[in-house]
């Protein structure tokens, strides 16, 4: 039964830890969606990839631990942090600004989590 109840504690630090990532990033999106650019790295920017840089870590650092939880549950990795980390990086000249891009994400996490 011990194994059985460190898997529960486990499983419910996952879910916390989920919740805090979701949290984090929607705060960043707010953020990015009020004009500051930076979070996903579309531009050759130095300087608001520096800025962004401490939050960018914050959530890969989160998500990795996620993911690792995820693992010894026999649970597939955390799909949002795998869809932050694939939206990140250049896009081309017909691609919509990381405010609009912050704004869509937020639409959508809006549906799926009420209290967003």
């Amino acid at each position: 039964m011990a194994k059985g109840d460190r898997l529960a504690r486990l499983d419910a630090l996952r879910e916390d830890m989920e919740r805090d990532y979701r949290v984090a990033l929607i705060a960043a999106l707010r953020t990015t969606a009020a004009g500051r650019w930076g979070l996903f790295d579309h531009r050759k920017d130095r300087i608001a990839r520096a800025a962004a840089q401490p939050i960018v870590s914050a959530l890969t650092e989160m998500g990795e631990e996620i993911d690792a939880a995820r693992a010894q549950l026999g649970l597939p990795p955390f799909d949002l942090h795998a869809e932050f980390l694939a939206s990140r990086g250049p896009v081309g000249p017909e691609a919509v600004g990381e405010p609009k891009q912050a704004q869509a994400w937020l639409d959508r996490l809006a549906v799926t989590t009420p209290d967003a």
